[in-house]
């Protein structure tokens, strides 16, 4: 199965693809779409579009997993990466994948084994599970690829279930 996860946000959007075969993962692709302050909200909404679109036509994944919005005090930033959300499940909805969504919580609990886990401890583990030389950068990406481990391992567990 192949699993794009998804860490939104209108500046930088982290993106994953991640192969899950039995319990081993292995990593295809990971990187960022980024986009720039200059251009409108509609210009940057469409430019995490196209390329998001791109990167599925590209990849053709099973499954995508996005992280939910964590909302913090910033009420503007939490409506701009609100609106990156809505984009970016609509590039998955119209490519005809199942999207699966996952708060930040259960991401740490399904990676770390720890809800309250911090960003390094998430990152650490996330190394060991891809087999990576080194931690995964930028922060976007890495939160992408634990993204997409949460999804593979909550899948077993739901598979399992049924």
């Amino acid at each position: 199965m192949l699993i794009l996860g998804i860490d939104p946000g209108l500046a930088i959007v982290g993106y994953s693809l991640v192969e899950k075969k039995g319990n081993r993962f292995s990593v295809c692709d990971y990187g960022v779409i980024r986009t720039t302050a200059e251009d409108t909200t509609c210009q940057r909404l469409m430019t995490i579009f196209k390329e998001l679109g791109a990167l599925i036509d590209r990849y053709q994944p099973d499954e995508m997993a996005v992280e939910e919005l964590f909302f913090n005090k910033n009420v503007k930033t939490a409506i701009e990466v609100g609106q990156a959300r809505g984009v970016i499940l609509l590039a998955g909805a119209r490519a005809g994948i199942e999207v699966a969504e996952y708060t930040p919580l259960q991401v740490k609990q399904a990676v770390v084994g720890y809800g309250r886990a911090t960003k390094e401890q998430v990152q650490l583990m996330v190394k060991a599970l891809l087999n990576l030389s080194s931690l995964p950068r930028p922060d976007d990406a890495a939160d992408a690829l634990a993204v997409a481990i949460c999804h593979g391992n909550s899948r077993t567990i739901i598979s399992k279930a049924k």
